[in-house]
């Protein structure tokens, strides 16, 4: 093979990097809540693992929690904005409410950060089924005429792993094809079977 017999150049090895101190370590916390939106525990497995792979040179343990405390007290890390985006976003590409939670616990986000997050997931949950079968072409949404029972079955299925609740992933898929099927229209029918 012609990379095992020195066509491509020899590979640098890689620049071993100082331990960190106190310093740098506020610097990559600082770099790392400037590029992505965060909460205080992802912020803190981030530091963790940087501290695992170069090492410590500073006095004392590192206390990379209080570091994403501090952070999350001058308001660069702010878990419920975080709840509350992923909350929107999840919502708007059709996920229901047990998978924000997924994501929410995943994240790190306590109880009392994620309760506007679990507001808006229950204001918009139909309409995020909706959106999910149009997606999906579920129920009211399917191309064809007749829908088979194992079809209808497997958008169940599908509903519920995005998140939605049984009942009213089964409300969906038991609806006919509608060509024009109008989303509002839809919206108060389920909040009636509700």
């Amino acid at each position: 093979m012609w990379h095992k017999n020195g066509v491509m150049p020899p590979r640098k090895p890689r620049r071993e990097l100082p331990p960190l101190d106190g310093q740098g370590l506020n610097s990559l916390a600082l770099r790392y809540v400037e590029r992505f939106a965060t909460t205080r525990a992802k912020l803190a497995a981030y530091l963790d693992r940087k501290l695992r792979e170069r090492g410590w040179s500073g006095g004392g343990a590192a206390d990379t929690r209080a570091l994403a405390d501090r952070f999350a007290e001058r308001g660069y890390v702010d878990d419920s904005g975080y709840a509350l985006t992923k909350a929107r976003s999840l919502s708007a590409r059709g996920y229901g409410k047990r998978r924000l939670a997924d994501a929410l616990r995943v994240a790190g986000v306590d109880e009392p950060d994620s309760a506007a997050a679990r507001d808006h997931a229950n204001e918009e949950s139909i309409e995020a089924a909706i959106r999910f079968a149009r997606r999906r072409r579920i129920g009211p949404f399917a191309t064809g005429e007749d829908v088979p029972p194992q079809a209808r079955d497997k958008a169940i299925g599908a509903m519920v792993r995005a998140g939605h609740d049984f009942a009213l992933a089964r409300a969906i898929a038991a609806m006919e094809p509608d060509a024009d099927a109008d989303c509002d229209v839809l919206a108060e029918a389920l909040r009636e079977i509700r």
